[in-house]
């Protein structure tokens, strides 16, 4: 499994990326990251989730999910995030600090 993430927006602008594969990553993390995609349902999410009430200076995730053939893209706003996505969306912002 590879999932792609990009962080962009927020007050400074700043765009984060990273790119994590189960095949690379040490045995505890390349099954955690599984566990937190099946946990956020994200195959099943639609590709954009909007906030109804969009708010400047908040963060914008993009999520590229590649499995066993399968891909899946998803993007959301951090005022609409899922409360199932926030585990994997954290994980992903913390993951680049642990290597």
């Amino acid at each position: 499994m590879r999932v792609s993430f990009e962080r962009t927006g927020g007050f400074a602008g700043i765009t984060k990326k990273t790119t994590v594969d189960t095949d690379t990553l040490p045995p505890h993390e390349a099954a955690t990251l599984p566990q937190l995609v099946e946990v956020a349902d994200l195959f099943r999410l639609p590709e954009q989730i909007t906030s109804p009430n969009p708010q400047s200076d908040r963060f914008q995730y993009k999520l590229t999910v590649e499995d066993n053939g399968k891909q899946h893209t998803v993007t959301v706003s951090e005022s609409a995030l899922p409360g199932s996505l926030r585990p994997l969306i954290e994980w992903l912002q913390t993951i680049p600090q642990k290597r």
